[in-house]
């Protein structure tokens, strides 16, 4: 994989992810308790032993570049390893980035000064996990030009996304952005094969076509270019993609132990979380006995910033021992720094240094750092992003009607409270 240059979009607005994206960038925005969502492509990257790697950034992006300078230098320069942090430079005009082709085609000069043999361009805000060796060995056999990963989606949904049209050996032979009436499978007609934005370029191949056209998007204008051009083929993702990694199962008689399987159940899992319902789910998914997506893979490990903070801690609260609440968590995440104190919180995702108080109650949803739960709260899948001391008998998502007058209210009734919405008095 040395032979591999890595750019990693990381500019998005993400304006249907406002107010979490008010502050900060969406590849920015915390996932999964103690992660960004920038650190599931790269943990993917260091995973398949890719260590050349660019990020692009653009729109506030301070957050971004503190969190990577601080959890991400790990790469050694003395074996030519790097991550780089690329800011918009103008470098072809006065214009900032028009899309995710200009970005490229405004840095070319990291290329060819690099002179890999792939360029491999990923999304920085979706959540899966892929072992990119698969994906070249995929594009070496079929001596792609151009290799798109794609996912098979209901067509019903479809229209959402990039939607390709194969032949029988997988070659791509037309595709569109965002079509009303998407192109089935060859062999299921009720289904898609959507983009997942991930493309893996020969590198001559990427630096002719942005050098010859002023295409500014790889979905809707390089990659249409190129069907018609050149040797384009559409990677199976969930065909193909199969990790391998040692996950706690739980058995009823042995209770959780590690276990090898092959491939994993989130082998195929793969998640755009550009709304505010999409990233609530994503989220539910880390949850539960037996996760949609897992983050206690010892062979494919998520890496990110590991703060300096305590451990979690439940304690029981309450001075008369008949009125004694014991701090709880079910089916939740729960990262250092958290006190849960006479509080119950059930199917959540926690974040670093959230405080549950006695006789609240947290319900799936996923509390962001440095949020205080004082007595008595009922909080309802809902988002709360971090710096918020939630008053005593608080509600939250228990009436989206009432919450609506003060917050954003997702179309699947979830309740986003911005950042500092409750200042600490």
């Amino acid at each position: 994989m040395k032979d591999i240059l890595t750019i990693i979009m990381a500019g998005g607005r993400g304006e249907r992810l406002m107010p979490l994206t008010r502050d900060r960038c969406k590849p920015a925005v915390p996932f999964g308790g103690i992660y960004r969502l920038i650190d599931i492509p790269l943990s993917n990257c260091v995973n398949s032993q890719l260590y050349k790697i660019l990020v692009f950034t653009q729109y506030k992006s301070q957050s971004l570049v503190d969190h990577l300078e601080d959890g991400w230098n790990i790469f050694s320069g003395a074996l030519g390893h790097y991550l780089r942090i690329v800011a918009p430079q103008q470098r072809l005009g006065e214009d900032w980035y028009r899309g995710t082709a200009d970005s490229v085609r405004q840095n070319l000069y990291l290329i060819e000064r690099e002179r890999p043999h792939h360029v491999l361009i990923l999304s920085g805000d979706h959540v899966y996990k892929m072992d990119y060796t698969l994906f070249r060995r995929f594009h070496e056999e079929k001596q792609a030009d151009v290799t798109v990963s794609l996912l098979e989606v209901d067509r019903a949904t479809a229209s959402a996304f990039g939607i390709a049209e194969v032949d029988a050996e997988y070659r791509i032979c037309g595709f569109e952005e965002k079509p009303k009436d998407p192109k089935p499978m060859p062999e299921d007609a009720s289904r898609s094969l959507a983009s997942m934005g991930i493309y893996l370029f020969k590198r001559d191949v990427l630096l002719s076509v942005l050098k010859e056209s002023d295409d500014e998007d790889f979905g809707r204008d390089v990659i249409p270019r190129l069907v018609r051009e050149a040797r384009v083929y559409a990677y199976p993702y969930r065909r193909y993609n199969l990790i391998k990694d040692d996950v706690p199962v739980y058995d009823p008689e042995m209770g959780y132990h590690f276990k090898t399987q092959y491939p994993t159940r989130d082998s195929s899992y793969w998640r755009d979380v550009g709304s505010l319902d999409a990233y609530w789910n994503a989220n539910m998914d880390l949850t539960g006995m037996a996760p949609f997506f897992n983050l206690h893979g010892r062979r494919w490990p998520m890496r990110g910033l590991q703060r300096q903070v305590p451990p979690a801690k439940f304690v029981v609260s309450g001075g008369d021992p008949a009125s004694l609440r014991a701090g709880t968590a079910r089916d939740s995440v729960v990262p250092h720094g958290c006190l849960i104190s006479g509080g119950i919180v059930r199917h959540s995702v926690l974040s670093y240094n959230v405080i549950v108080n006695s006789h609240a109650e947290v319900d799936e949803s996923v509390i962001m750092d440095n949020v205080e739960i004082g007595h008595h709260c009922r909080i309802k899948k809902a988002i709360i992003d971090k710096d918020n001391v939630i008053p005593p008998h608080t509600e939250i998502g228990v009436s989206p009607q009432e919450d609506r007058t003060r917050f954003v209210v997702t179309p699947r009734g979830i309740t986003v409270v911005p950042r500092g919405a409750f200042p600490r008095p």
